[in-house]
């Protein structure tokens, strides 16, 4: 495909992924203005508020500014007016890496994903510019270069997954084939990096998996205590409605919380709180009505949980192993330890993103503190999945995986020296 072409599609694609989250956003309040304020509404402020929100979906933070109207219609003290509101819906920032890793893959399959990673992460950028340089709201502020930057870096981060993965595997006969051929003159060791990625990659996945099942399960244990939230609400029919959309872009930021939970640091709600399997503080919780799906207490049993995490490790483990045998590469105990110690510290630096993300504040006072802590959550993410990696990659070989490899061999030899297949293997 012709590198124009590849470059116009590479800006389109750009340009559809912008305009579906900020339609994702300005759809709903465009509604909910017209349902609560009719056609003769002020329109001026919707864009604002709408552009606003997208940049938070990105993981820009917002400083929330109460006016005096709303303050003494709500009975609100005044120090409360002004606080920070850093905890994205981080299913907007998850539409838009997933989108743009699908671009970046399209234009390695043509050919030329140099080319398409930087024309699309430059129009996202433009896009992200033109919405921070006009979406600015009196209620909702947001740092200038955060609003511009997060959002386009958050798009440049997909496109370069999406095509070196696929560059990668596949080559691009240019700068990702030659790194690949070095990699290959490393013997033994060369396995290394793409089996460190692979296995990072399912062990998130799985910790992901197991993290849904955590609020799946904790929906139907207290799905009553969600429903009573609610009702105290007393919203209507619409207000019901956008809460429940709330809570659904706020879902990926709900399975980090589960996952914490799981790896045993847990998460607070709120400052001095915690919720963890070894116990849980957390006074009294906002009436949000997801927030009733808090274990109300816990047990020392539900220790018990942070076996999911090594299962993660176990799982990722045994993918890596499955595929270095069938290669017959790695067969070190050096490299499978590098391997496991590489898929322990890239899963630790995903879930560390991850908490910094989902944690900071959802409201003045002591809820400026919520969400899992960065440093205890990726440190004990990176012990659980080392010790499931480890005891798959590292333990001795089985004779029945020893007699596969032997019956491999004799399938290439077909007729050579019997002796051969007897020798013992490493």
């Amino acid at each position: 495909m012709q590198r124009v072409i590849v470059l116009l599609l590479a800006a389109l694609d750009a340009a559809i992924a912008a305009a579906i989250g900020l339609a994702a956003v300005l759809a709903p309040f465009t509604l909910l203005w017209v349902l609560s304020f009719g056609v003769d509404a002020d329109w001026g402020a919707l864009w604002p508020v709408s552009g606003t929100l997208w940049q938070f979906g990105h993981g820009v933070p917002l400083q929330v500014v109460l006016p005096d109207a709303v303050l003494s219609g709500l009975a609100i003290p005044k120090e409360a007016a002004t606080f920070a509101l850093s905890v994205p819906p981080l299913a907007i920032l998850l539409f838009t890496v997933i989108f743009a890793a699908r671009s970046g893959r399209r234009a390695a399959i043509a050919g030329a994903w140099l080319s398409g990673v930087l024309s699309g992460a430059v129009v996202f950028a433009l896009i992200s510019a033109v919405v921070g340089l006009t979406a600015h709201s009196s209620v909702l502020r947001a740092p200038q270069w955060a609003a511009i930057l997060l959002p386009a870096a958050a798009y440049l981060a997909g496109l370069l997954i999406g095509a070196v993965r696929y560059a990668w595997a596949e080559g691009d006969e240019g700068l990702v084939d030659r790194v690949h051929d070095i990699v290959d003159g490393w013997g033994d060791w060369s396995p290394v990096p793409a089996e460190t990625l692979r296995g990072a990659a399912a062990a998130v996945v799985a910790l992901t998996g197991a993290a849904a099942l955590g609020v799946a399960a904790m929906t139907l244990l207290r799905g009553g205590e969600v429903i009573a939230l609610f009702e105290a609400a007393r919203v209507d029919v619409l207000g019901a409605t956008m809460l429940t959309l709330a809570h659904l872009v706020y879902l990926p930021t709900l399975l980090v919380w589960s996952a914490s939970w799981l790896a045993g640091p847990g998460f607070a709600l709120g400052t001095g709180t915690a919720v963890s399997p070894a116990g849980t503080s957390v006074g009294v919780v906002p009436g949000i009505p997801v927030l009733g799906l808090v274990p109300a207490n816990s047990s020392m049993w539900m220790l018990v949980a942070v076996l999911l995490p090594i299962a993660c490790g176990a799982l990722a483990g045994w993918i890596v192993r499955s595929r270095l045998v069938w290669e017959r590469v790695g067969t070190g105990i050096w490299p499978r330890t590098a391997i496991a110690v590489g898929i322990a510290a890239v899963s630790a630096g995903v879930v560390a993103l991850a908490a910094v993300l989902a944690s900071g504040s959802i409201g003045p006072g002591r809820l400026s503190e919520v969400g899992p802590a960065v440093g205890p959550f990726a440190l004990a993410i990176g012990i659980e999945v080392l010790i499931g990696a480890g005891i798959l990659l590292l333990t001795p070989r089985h004779r029945d995986e020893l007699a596969e490899e032997r019956t491999d061999r004799w399938r290439e030899q077909m007729g050579g020296d019997v002796s051969d297949l007897t020798a013992p293997v490493d």
